[in-house]
């Protein structure tokens, strides 16, 4: 980048800076969103609240599905990426 082009475009970098790191923010949800290992952490915890009595079965079974999808398509992914 040459310095009139730095120059010219210096009052939009702070805009830069927050457009990055919203798609950094952004890229670090979707990897929770989709870890495996999240999603088997929030399954072990929704058992031990259906055990202690925090939840009812109905509540389980709605997040459980829930989460077994999420998890299912997880891994559907990760064997797509890895066909690659």
């Amino acid at each position: 980048m040459g310095l009139l082009t730095g120059l010219l475009t210096f009052p939009v970098a702070p805009v830069r800076g927050v457009i990055w790191v919203a798609e950094k923010l952004h890229e670090a949800a979707e990897r929770e969103l989709h870890d495996p290992g999240v999603l088997r952490a929030q399954l072990a915890v929704l058992n031990q609240e259906l055990e202690d009595g925090d939840i009812n079965l109905e509540e389980f079974e709605r997040e459980e599905e829930r989460l077994l999808d999420r998890l299912h398509a997880a891994q559907v992914g990760s064997a797509r990426n890895d066909r690659r």
